[in-house]
């Protein structure tokens, strides 16, 4: 077990058995801000050269801030395509000079009216420059440089909920690398439900694969609807599920005030543990809060690694060593070269004479004149074996050089 230790877990006497302190989330916030300030002047300062595969974008935006949560289990088995949201009390788009790009399903030309109705929001009007539907997505987007062109021109990008799975495939990597994914959000009404209405949604969920049944329609929305869920995508933020231990939520931006950020960092926090950690704070491992580029700063630690006590295993337990899962054929293998090494014998070891000096020299000296004799006797051998010149032959030699 870890050492027992409060710096930065809070346990309350009534409610939650676990909670976020206040001061400790200051802190980090504080210290966290000056870093990503102090980063940002170097880089500034700094001769480098910007890389022709970076977005256009104005150097003037602040570096988004990430709140990382890490849990002792996975919080979902399968990846989600469809983003959660979570509301904040400062919203992390309030800018009027923002670009918003709308893509709604088909036909398109009913939600451009709705923008243009003049029940619909100024406000919102005034930022929403372009309506695009699914299908001209596909058709005139289906390049890199248009998907890259169509990021550019736009800062914010809102979804419609009933579309968000198919855009991955049809917007490209482009989308995805970056801050400007899809952010879903509902373009239809919100009409009370009635009795028959919830009667016909359970009829239209026990039959698999029957998405166009009368209880599954939703209500088409109002203006006044519309611009409602517009306002509360953009005030909170999304979270992208995968089965992992490590979550991150964007919740503010390095030109905020600590006090501002460590608010949005405690609502994002609660948020997220309350709405996907199956065992609420007891699921949660670790809080951090975190720059693009910088260390991560820690908010909150749990004092147990794990779960429920089933999970700890005792060290009697820990130190028996598991015989591996082997199959037949790994074990009928073993066994034969077992078999193989049993019936090869070990080479006898050969004794050792023990060493005499003085009887080691004249062994030495008498095995040396032997030898010795040895090449006498062959030399003899050699010469006796070698012919001898005829006198005849001599003389034949003579009488040819006289003549």
């Amino acid at each position: 077990m870890a050492p027992a230790s409060n710096a930065l877990t809070l346990k309350a006497e009534n409610g939650t058995p676990y909670q976020l302190s206040h001061d400790q989330v200051l802190r980090a916030s504080k210290a966290l801000l000056v870093h990503v300030k102090k980063s940002e002047k170097e880089e500034k300062t700094s001769d480098g050269k910007k890389s022709l595969l970076e977005d256009d974008e104005d150097d003037d935006i602040a570096a988004p801030i990430w709140l990382n949560l890490a849990t002792k289990k996975h919080i979902v088995d399968k990846k989600r395509l469809k983003p959660s949201k979570i509301a904040l009390p400062h919203s992390l788009n309030t800018s009027e000079n923002t670009k918003i790009c709308l893509i709604v399903a088909d036909p398109q030309r009913k939600y451009k009216d709705i923008v243009a109705d003049p029940a619909f929001p100024a406000e919102w009007a005034s930022r929403i420059s372009k309506v695009v539907g699914i299908k001209k997505i596909k058709k005139k987007h289906n390049t890199f440089e248009a998907q890259r062109k169509l990021k550019a021109e736009h800062d914010i990008f809102l979804a419609d909920d009933r579309i968000i799975v198919a855009l991955p495939k049809a917007l490209g990597k482009t989308f995805y690398k970056g801050t400007k994914r899809p952010i879903p959000v509902s373009l239809t009404g919100s009409s009370p439900r009635t009795d028959a209405k919830l009667i016909a949604a359970a009829g239209a969920a026990d039959t698999a694969g029957t998405a166009g049944t009368a209880g599954s329609k939703r209500p088409e929305g109002t203006p006044q609807e519309i611009a409602k869920q517009i306002k509360a995508a953009l005030d909170g933020t999304s979270v992208y599920l995968s089965p992992s231990a490590s979550t991150s939520v964007k919740v503010g931006y390095s030109n905020w005030d600590a006090k501002k950020l460590a608010e949005n960092i405690e609502a994002a926090a609660n948020g997220l543990i309350e709405k996907h950690v199956p065992q609420k704070w007891r699921g949660v491992k670790s809080l951090h809060v975190k720059g693009e580029s910088t260390a991560a700063l820690p908010i909150w630690l749990a004092d147990e690694l794990w779960v429920e006590e089933g999970d700890v295993v005792s060290e009697e337990k820990y130190t028996e060593v598991a015989k591996p899962n082997v199959g037949k054929k790994r074990k009928n293998i073993e066994a034969v070269s077992e078999e193989k090494v049993e019936k090869v014998k070990a080479p006898k070891k050969q004794k050792l004479i023990e060493s005499n000096d003085d009887n080691l020299d004249k062994e030495i000296v008498a095995r040396k004149e032997k030898l010795k004799k040895q090449k006498e006797e062959a030399a003899m051998d050699v010469v006796d074996e070698v012919p001898k010149a005829s006198k005849t032959k001599k003389v034949k030699k003579a009488k040819v050089a006289a003549e």
